[in-house]
């Protein structure tokens, strides 16, 4: 009796949401379909394309990102190395020299001087995950224009997912695919899941996949 009182206490009554919340799901998902269908395959394709050149010409991969990109970033090495077979990196994986270079050195060029550590060189190449694609005016991702700037002077491959106009990363990118706005309100959540759909496809494609995952070799 004693615990029957007790879970009566912590007893909710069910809890119907009202239609607008339906509506914003449907919207969301219509918009998703809206960004797939409006994927430049061709621009995808390219990507696939120069990534294994990277590789197969025996260069290293540095996947670039800030915020909920470079979480991505960290989340692709993985997929890049494993099912891929690349040589890849995130800087933003090593979280005490990250903090380090930003303290002292700054936050604009805490991406350029962790490449020249690791002696970027032609031979290799730069994926950039961005919401907006760096710009310098507006002093958004700053770190990110550094570092494409240094991959051009050295010669590695620029290479980019990344939503909006694409920012300096599409002005400056070998390959890129630019994630579309479909809503402005809806910029980043979009670009950002479109960042994973893209990679994931990438480390499927038959240009680039080397390894078989788990789930689909297992019986």
């Amino acid at each position: 009796m004693r615990s029957e009182k007790f879970l009566c206490q912590f007893q909710r009554p069910a809890v119907y949401w009202p239609y607008h919340f339906m509506s914003f799901t449907q919207q969301y998902l219509a918009e998703t379909i809206q960004v797939v269908q409006q994927l430049d395959v061709a621009a995808i394709e390219n990507l696939a394309v120069t990534l294994a050149q990277v590789r197969d010409g025996g260069g290293r991969l540095f996947l670039l990102g800030v915020g909920g990109s470079a979480a991505n970033a960290s989340h692709a090495v993985n997929d890049f190395r494993k099912i891929c077979g690349f040589e890849a990196y995130a800087p933003t994986d090593n979280v005490s020299e990250l903090t380090a270079r930003t303290n002292d050195e700054g936050w604009a060029t805490v991406f350029s001087e962790w490449l020249k550590g690791s002696r970027l060189n032609a031979k290799d190449g730069l994926l950039i995950f961005s919401v907006g694609g760096g710009n310098l005016e507006k002093n958004v991702s700053p770190n990110l224009v550094s570092a494409i700037q240094l991959a051009k002077e050295r010669g590695a491959a620029v290479c980019g997912i990344v939503g909006r106009d694409g920012g300096y990363t599409a002005k400056e990118a070998t390959a890129v695919v630019i994630v579309p706005t479909v809503n402005g309100e809806h910029t980043t959540p979009h670009a950002e899941a479109f960042q994973a759909v893209v990679w994931h496809l990438l480390v499927s494609h038959p240009a680039l996949k080397v390894n078989r995952t788990k789930w689909e070799s297992t019986k």
